[in-house]
């Protein structure tokens, strides 16, 4: 903003550059009031977070920093959800205060803190980088730090955080160990530590962790060393590939490296890989990682619905990536994907109730899924309903984490204006402006910035035009009613603002046909329904007679209309496949099979299995022609 706005040396955010295009604003200058993701807020405020908490201490992980090693439970990994949990409660105004006392009496005194490692009866330290995880619960750890250090100040988590961080600078910095973590994480974390602490020790040292990457030094496992991107360099890979969660930290760490560094090179090398990765290697849904044997990206094209793996936590990781993009660029193709990445899967994995989750979001459940036990660990990624827990539960805490910080992805600041990057009822200061934003947004696409406090001199408000709109009439209203067409990416206003004045944008949101690109071989002559930003689905409960979703054939010679309780409704039949004793026919024999024309029921993808064991799918086959 100009220079009457007010300084903010400290903004409540998780992720603060020190340059780049443009400057998130924090916590205490976006509040989001209702609507859509206000609902998701509070359920995560009021259910979801109590949810993580009572199953880490049911579960034992609370209980492994005091309990004896023979009695430690859960993966080597369980310590990082403790620090979610922790870093999703700080955001989120809750106190944790008991747990960091009991973390704190765990650490050694020279830093190292890890239940799995180091102890008596236990693998020594740093003994399996590979797969041991130990830098990785670090970065939570530390990022738990950083949310205290935000919100109330260096107290105890934070000092944690920083005796841990200054640990890992002396064990793996120049002379020590020439290694990095099978799974990335830290680099990011002690880059945003740099930053709240102005301490440089721990930019060189996700520098260098950054800069060691791919160079072969982790063991040539069963995936191979592309599995944690340690097989080529960062700055020569050309797109994101193997584990899909790691890859997309480790892209988020090299983009803060790079903004703080001023790495002109490592950042277009990070832009040029999510480049090819949306264009080849993204689903639909913003979903990222086909392949459930590795939970990796698969090659370009490879995206099976029915085999999508698409894990919550690489959705997480995609919108932290797109939101550090998006800071440093400025270009609103970012948060396109942030988007739709969030409505999509982030809003997704977790029920209505917010006590159950999916791990893994596929786009085409063939089979009616069982209930899982309220009161027992999910052992399955995969399943046809949301299970309260996993023994690996690294997603519900990842989600509670984002919706508690997610008013930060909603609007930036510059030195010539305001930016609205995603749409919810909020209300936002910022220096001298003051921003009221009124939207039924993603149902309805009528968005509304009042402007209730503004400098006497001309300031630019822009509003995001998503990407989806392409093609469509969009409009931007002034106060005068001066209305003017815009088209996908920026619309700016800039001029002197009075209080009261009001700009609206005028989104198309009716439902519309999507094509896949020819070269996806598993989805190639179906189609897909998206309203605005959300995809739609189809779902067995909204079929008669107990039919399944794969007997529905749409017709997309005719247009999707809005059906009543946010449903689509789409123009096709059920088809009556015939029984054969062998599966394939020749085209002329073929023959059409007997259907029953009627109009086929959508809903939000985001909704689906809310009802009860259901089949479902994105990507509907056509009717014959």
């Amino acid at each position: 903003m100009k220079p009457d706005a007010k300084a903010h040396t400290a903004p409540v955010v998780p992720v603060a550059p020190s340059r780049g295009r443009l400057r998130p604003l924090g916590l205490d200058e976006v509040r989001i009031t209702g609507g859509f993701w206000a609902g998701r807020r509070e359920v995560n405020a009021t259910a979801t977070l109590d949810h993580c908490r009572e199953w880490v201490d049911r579960v034992g992980w609370t209980a492994n920093f005091t309990a004896p090693v023979e009695a430690r439970r859960g993966r080597e990994f369980a310590d990082s959800d403790i620090y979610k949990l922790l870093e999703a409660m700080t955001w989120a105004g809750v106190g944790f205060d008991p747990v960091t006392e009991t973390i704190a009496a765990a650490q050694e005194p020279d830093g190292y803190l890890n239940t799995h490692f180091g102890r008596p009866g236990q693998q020594p330290r740093y003994s399996d980088l590979e797969w041991g995880h130990e830098l990785y619960c670090y970065g939570h750890l530390i990022q738990a730090g950083v949310a205290q250090i935000r919100t109330r100040g260096e107290d105890a988590l934070a000092k944690i955080a920083r005796r841990a961080a200054d640990h890992v600078c002396a064990a793996f910095g120049p002379g020590g160990i020439e290694g990095v973590c099978g799974h990335p994480e830290i680099e990011t974390a002690l880059v945003e530590l740099a930053r709240a602490t102005g301490e440089q020790r721990y930019l060189d040292q996700a520098a260098l962790f950054v800069d060691r990457r791919g160079r072969g030094t982790l063991a040539d496992g069963e995936f191979g060393r592309a599995y944690y991107q340690d097989d080529i360099p960062i700055r020569q890979a050309t797109v994101l590939r193997g584990h899909a969660v790691r890859a997309l930290y480790l892209a988020a760490g090299a983009v803060d490296v790079a903004v703080e560094t001023g790495d002109e090179q490592l950042l277009a090398a990070v832009v040029r890989q999510w480049e090819a990765t949306v264009a080849r290697r993204t689903y639909l849904t913003g979903g990222m990682g086909s392949h459930h044997r590795d939970e990796s990206f698969g090659d370009d094209f490879v995206l099976p619905p029915d085999r999508a793996y698409s894990e919550t936590c690489a959705a997480v990781a995609s919108v932290m990536l797109s939101w550090r993009l998006l800071l440093a660029t400025g270009e609103p193709r970012f948060a396109d994907l942030a988007e739709r990445t969030l409505f999509n899967v982030v809003a997704t994995s977790p029920a209505e109730d917010g006590r159950s989750f999916f791990y893994a979001n596929t786009l085409h459940r063939r089979r009616r899924g069982t209930v899982p036990a309220p009161d027992a660990e999910s052992p399955r990624a995969e399943s046809g309903l949301r299970a309260p827990w996993f023994a690996v539960s690294c997603c519900p805490t990842n989600v509670a984490r984002t919706l508690a910080l997610l008013p930060t992805y909603l609007a930036t600041t510059d030195d010539g204006g305001v930016q609205l990057h995603q749409y919810a009822d909020a209300e936002i200061s910022v220096g001298a402006v003051g921003l009221s934003v009124r939207t039924d947004y993603p149902s309805g696409g009528t968005v509304t910035v009042r402007v209730t406090r503004a400098p006497d001199h001309p300031w630019t408000l822009s509003l995001r035009v998503p990407s989806w709109t392409a093609g469509a009439e969009v409009a931007l209203v002034d106060t005068d009613g001066t209305r003017r067409a815009v088209t996908p990416g920026t619309a700016t206003v800039t001029r002197v603002f009075r209080p009261g004045d009001e700009i609206r944008l005028e989104l198309p949101v009716a439902p519309r046909w999507i094509v896949p690109d020819p070269r996806v071989d598993a989805v190639r002559g179906t189609v897909a329904v998206q309203r605005g930003p959300l995809v739609y689905c189809a779902e067995s409960v909204d079929l008669p007679d107990g039919r399944d979703v794969d007997a529905v054939r749409v017709d997309p010679a005719a247009e999707p209309v809005d059906g009543p309780d946010g449903t689509v409704v789409a123009p096709g039949e059920l088809a009556e496949s015939p029984t054969r004793a062998w599966p394939y026919q020749p085209l002329d024999r073929a023959g059409v099979p007997i259907a029953e024309e009627r109009g086929i029921a959508l809903v939000p993808y985001n909704s689906w299995a809310n009802r009860g064991p259901s089949t479902m799918r994105v990507w509907l086959p056509t009717t014959p022609r």
